[in-house]
């Protein structure tokens, strides 16, 4: 099934053109977000608006069909980030000068862990968008 093109637009929208799980830029990166299912298809996920955000593709290949992580801290299984009924930075913070997230909470240390928000790539890019004064974003909750 396809999602409609409208509503593809509606969620990069509301997500204001970033990943809502790494919060890059799609318009920094120049690649376009892809429709995220929170509770993936093969899960029952549908395509509908509250279980789709906007991601980056290297975000929506990490968290695959996965709902719930490893907190590192417990060592418990719990769910990852929901960007339509949770708040990022209730969750995540930015540290090291903005080069890395740490998750606040169970759900946001397992989330960083599962979608490997820190991995080495996305941190180099991010120290080149900070001497740049594009990041971190700023986020208006």
């Amino acid at each position: 099934m396809t999602i409609p093109e409208k509503l593809r637009q509606q969620v990069v929208k509301e997500a204001s053109y970033c990943c809502e799980y790494c919060k890059t830029s799609s318009r920094l990166t120049g690649t376009p977000l892809v429709m995220e299912h929170i509770i993936p298809r093969s899960l029952g996920g549908e395509d509908e608006r509250e279980n789709l955000a906007a991601s980056c593709y290297r975000c929506n290949e990490f968290k695959g069909a996965k709902t719930h992580g490893i907190d590192p801290e417990t060592g418990q299984l719990v769910p990852l980030f929901n960007p339509r009924n949770q708040i990022w930075n209730e969750h995540f913070i930015w540290v090291n000068g903005g080069t890395h997230m740490t998750g606040l909470t169970a759900t946001g240390r397992a989330t960083v862990i599962s979608l490997r928000l820190n991995n080495d790539n996305l941190v180099e890019a991010r120290t080149i968008w900070i001497e740049s004064g594009w990041h971190p974003p700023l986020l208006n909750f």
